[in-house]
């Protein structure tokens, strides 16, 4: 499975004998699966099955799923309880036989009485109906994927270009490394000796101590680790699949890794200078897919 966009747009059109129905599905970015039905209250019953469909076909981001239905033509919704007026008119004879005459049966009076009023069955959501909109929406869906899976596509290329850049960057960093330990060696021997203002101390132990904070500055440990995360970024993005979280957090790894190798350079004279370059070209690379994978599912 291609890696996905969390951003698309579908829209299916179906005309069956009772009319035409019209069903659009719109996602954009989200943190989590965040789905809308716009409907009439008409097609409640069948909301559930509908949102069952789309939980299968997208699984995070903001979701806005619109449905409507127009009839052919206007249908009856009401008729009356025909034995309950008959029993109110029978009644009212009765009455009257016992009272004497009073009038005429109000069939408005009737009309008011609890339950004389029923609802049309012809209202309810046919089988058809039913079916063209499960239908629909699996459509309407199978479209939308077929969306974000192309833009998903296309930003997956764009990561994985500043995903190349910034590992060429940091072999750049470890192809220094040779000339950064003995200049940053011999920065920290001056300093000591300065410091020390002429004292008498063995030049062995100035040395070896110049060596030791020369190697608490070496970049190895997270360049090595920066290289690590650049090929699983890789694998994540070539392997496809929910990957939006999981790039998330291993770009906040890289922006951690190239900090310490920035904050490792300041000793490091010219070299030092070039380290700093170089890291924040690679920070910028890891901002622009950062951006780029807030769009991915």
């Amino acid at each position: 499975m291609s890696i996905c966009s969390m951003t698309g747009y579908a829209r299916v059109r179906r005309s069956i004998t009772e009319g035409e129905l019209t069903l659009s599905i719109k996602t954009v970015n989200h943190r989590a699966l965040d789905l809308h039905f716009h409907m009439s209250g008409f097609f409640d019953p069948i909301e559930g099955t509908m949102r069952n469909l789309a939980k299968q076909a997208i699984h995070r981001g903001h979701v806005d799923i619109r449905f409507s239905f127009s009839r052919e033509s206007a249908k009856q919704t009401l008729d009356v309880n025909r034995n309950l007026l008959g029993a109110y008119r029978d009644l009212f004879h009765s009455v009257e036989s016992n009272f004497g005459e009073m009038g005429k049966p109000n069939l408005n009076d009737a009309l008011r009485l609890p339950g004389m009023l029923i609802e049309s069955r012809e209202d309810e959501i046919s089988e058809d109906l039913q079916g063209a909109i499960l239908s629909g929406l699996e459509e309407a869906l199978l479209e939308l994927n077929v969306q974000r899976h192309r833009e998903g596509a296309a930003l997956a290329e764009q990561m994985l270009a500043y995903n190349v850049s910034i590992r060429a960057q940091a072999e750049v960093v470890r192809s220094m490394r040779g000339q950064i330990l003995p200049a940053l060696r011999q920065r920290i021997e001056t300093k000591i000796s300065d410091l020390l203002n002429g004292q008498s101390i063995d030049p062995a132990r100035i040395a070896q101590e110049a060596a030791f904070l020369a190697d608490r500055g070496d970049v190895e440990e997270e360049v090595t680790r920066l290289l690590t995360h650049c090929t699983h970024l890789e694998s994540l993005l070539t392997k496809g699949g929910e990957a939006g979280k999981k790039i998330d957090f291993l770009l906040q790894e890289m922006n951690r890794e190239t900090n310490t190798i920035l904050s490792k350079s300041n000793n490091a004279g010219e070299f030092g200078l070039k380290i700093t370059e170089i890291g924040l070209a690679m920070k910028t690379d890891i901002e622009r897919i950062r951006e780029q994978s807030l769009n991915l599912e």
